[in-house]
């Protein structure tokens, strides 16, 4: 089914510059199963109300793709943050690789975020893509912010982060015991090897090359943006320079 583009007076500032789709009998997203917000359930991080507010309203962002597939511009960003939320709401929190998780929790995601966004490009797996990472980058932040600073301070580490109030005790539980597992404690000590030798990270946010490359094609039109130029500038700081010597040393 076609969907029909149109543009909608913006409820908030973020919503200036996005395109929505309206969800009529004609234009309903592929996805059909009803997802729970969780808005009352006190899982707490489980909804973005901009989101929620709009499905209601049945609006659905257009997510623009540059020419070069990536996704750009404010919905793709706030597709991003509502993919977040739902990967570490939604998904349990155990030691298992993605591929291990069961299918109707990423089918859950996908429904939700199909319900939410005019996905475009990429589609579904693109989106589990994304949650994918996600899920892996909240337990990295869960293990080194709140659990390997305390290992010797059992109290601390009894009871999930407040910040993040909807992990189950029992899921909290196992997963600390894992991170203080001698197997564990031998791969995170390879793997903080192997970030000490990433000499040129960049400084970009989540808008990502694909965001940046957006940005230089509307400030610098006429010129061709080029990867050794998008290395350059996703190093760089508000001011143009490059405060790590080694990375201007290579920038050169």
């Amino acid at each position: 089914m076609k969907v029909r583009s149109l543009m909608v007076a913006p409820q908030d500032k973020s919503s200036k510059k996005m395109k929505f789709a309206s969800s009529s009998a004609e234009t309903e997203p592929t996805s059909q199963t009803t997802i729970s917000d969780d808005s009352k359930t006190g899982r707490g991080m489980s909804t973005m109300p901009r989101v929620v507010k709009r499905k209601l309203q049945k609006l659905r962002p257009i997510v623009e793709y540059n020419k070069r597939g990536k996704g750009i511009g404010q919905a793709h960003s706030e597709m991003q943050s509502y993919i977040g939320v739902l990967a570490r709401s939604r998904v349990p929190l155990v030691d298992k690789k993605w591929s291990e998780i069961p299918k109707d929790i990423k089918e859950q995601i996908w429904e939700a975020v199909d319900m939410a966004f005019v996905v475009g490009q990429g589609g579904k797996n693109s989106v589990l893509s994304s949650a994918a990472k996600k899920w892996k980058d909240f337990k990295s932040t869960l293990t080194r912010h709140y659990i390997l600073p305390y290992t010797n301070d059992k109290e601390k580490l009894s009871q999930p982060p407040e910040t993040y109030k909807f992990i189950e005790k029992a899921q909290w539980d196992a997963f600390v015991a894992s991170r203080l597992s001698k197997d564990f404690e031998s791969v995170h000590s390879q793997h903080a090897q192997i970030r000490e030798k990433l000499e040129y990270n960049h400084r970009l946010s989540r808008k990502g090359y694909a965001g940046l490359e957006d940005e230089l094609e509307e400030t610098m039109p006429g010129v061709e943006i080029d990867r050794s130029t998008l290395w350059k500038r996703a190093r760089q700081d508000k001011h143009g320079n490059i405060p790590d010597p080694k990375v201007a040393e290579k920038a050169k």
